[in-house]
């Protein structure tokens, strides 16, 4: 035995010095020293955050930390979520969601085994397209969507519950686009969270707003948030938020994102604004438009008063003119001209007058007035009338002119 430790020592001797002849100045290590050279290589050489994109494949919760694997369409790494970091997550991922990792490596040099520790995480745009699709799916057949459940907005809301994150730039530009509008609507701010796994507070929210909306004059209600990427909006493609939406007591106005971030909280929606500041514009007038309205309606009503005032006074003057013409004075003078007209008349046709110019009436004793000779008899007493007053006489001749029958 002696003689086979002898042999040993004298072996790994000879061992030595044949590598020590050739490695031609090679670093040597032991396997922890090997080990803690890599990891002091990724510490050094890697960068100390990145961002990963990929899908989780079978996520495991054990001691409360998050156990994965991110994978893409060729290769896979292990990933790690510790437990006193998903307390700060808004979401976590599920199997064969598409995520986005904020992650920095991590190696264990005892066991020579790397990890991503995953120091936060989002759903990708793939995944959160996919989610906008399925909940359309289940609740386009129901007619959450349809146009003609959609209701009409109040001309000029007295109150409007603005449900967004506080504070917040969208709330800033909500409240000084209103004040701008029309400052004399009410506006109740109610602070919700808008991103993450949060539909259910922002669903108790909601429903708090609708017990209050009696004690508090609301009679409509935005729904909004800022500027973000599409996968930050994931929050309100929540089928259970879609549909308490429906279910609103009153108009619901969404400005979500931008221009061309579309929801499922955008469609079932009764108005869908394109930012938040677009929602105050659609639900309330601008108080300079009403102002110059009003203003041209006053000008207008004028002109409509100054049209019927001169219609009156005219219609006046033509009364006044038909009293006038029927007043008992106006008759009585006209009636008074008529008469002396009248008299005049009978006094120039009057017998009295042919009297005055010479003539005389001649009756006989039966007092008949004579018009012919043919009513005379020769002795016959006559009464002659002058202007003056009457005279008798007797006829003792008739004198019949040529023209006389007889």
């Amino acid at each position: 035995m002696a003689s086979a430790a002898l042999d040993g020592q004298l072996g790994a001797r000879l061992l030595n010095s044949s590598l020590a002849g050739r490695d031609g100045g090679m670093p040597r290590y032991d396997v922890t020293a090997l080990n803690q050279s890599i990891a002091n290589l990724l510490e050094r050489g890697f960068a100390p955050r990145f961002l990963l994109d990929a899908t989780v494949s079978r996520p495991q919760l054990k001691k409360g930390h998050l156990w994965l694997s991110l994978v893409d369409q060729q290769s896979s790494i292990n990933a790690v979520i510790w437990a006193s970091q998903i307390a700060k997550l808004s979401y976590l991922p599920q199997d064969g969601d598409g995520v986005v990792v904020v992650g920095k490596l991590n190696f264990w040099a005892n066991r020579a085994n790397l990890s991503v520790q995953v120091l936060d995480v989002r759903p990708s745009l793939s995944s959160v397209l996919r989610q906008f699709e399925q909940v359309k799916e289940r609740l386009e057949p129901e007619g959450l969507f349809e146009p003609s459940r959609k209701r009409p907005l109040p001309a000029a809301a007295r109150g409007v519950a603005l449900l967004t994150s506080v504070p917040s730039s969208a709330l800033a530009d909500m409240l000084r686009t209103a004040a701008e509008r029309w400052p004399g609507t009410r506006l109740l701010v109610v602070p919700i969270p808008v991103q993450g796994q949060v539909e259910q507070r922002i669903c108790q929210a909601l429903e708090a707003t609708w017990r209050r909306a009696g004690a508090e004059g609301i009679e409509a209600i935005v729904l909004a948030r800022g500027g973000g990427s599409r996968e930050d909006l994931a929050v309100f493609d929540s089928e259970a938020l879609a549909r308490l939406l429906a279910r609103s007591p009153l108009p619901v106005v969404t400005g979500l994102g931008h221009e061309d971030d579309i929801t499922i909280a955008d469609l079932v929606a009764d108005y869908r604004a394109a930012t938040p500041t677009a929602a105050i514009v659609a639900l309330l007038p601008d108080r300079r438009a009403a102002l110059a309205s009003l203003k041209q309606d006053r000008q207008q009503l004028a002109r409509l008063v100054s049209l019927r005032l001169g219609a009156e006074r005219h219609q006046l003057r033509q009364l006044r003119e038909r009293l006038l013409a029927v007043h008992p004075g106006l008759l009585l003078a006209a009636r008074r001209r008529d008469l002396q007209q009248a008299q005049r008349l009978l006094q120039a046709l009057s017998p009295q007058q042919l009297l005055e110019r010479g003539f005389t009436l001649v009756r006989n004793g039966q007092g008949q007035l004579v018009r012919s000779v043919t009513q005379l008899q020769p002795g016959e007493m006559l009464e002659v009338q002058l202007a003056d007053g009457r005279a008798e006489t007797e006829l003792r001749h008739i004198y019949p002119t040529m023209s006389s029958p007889g």
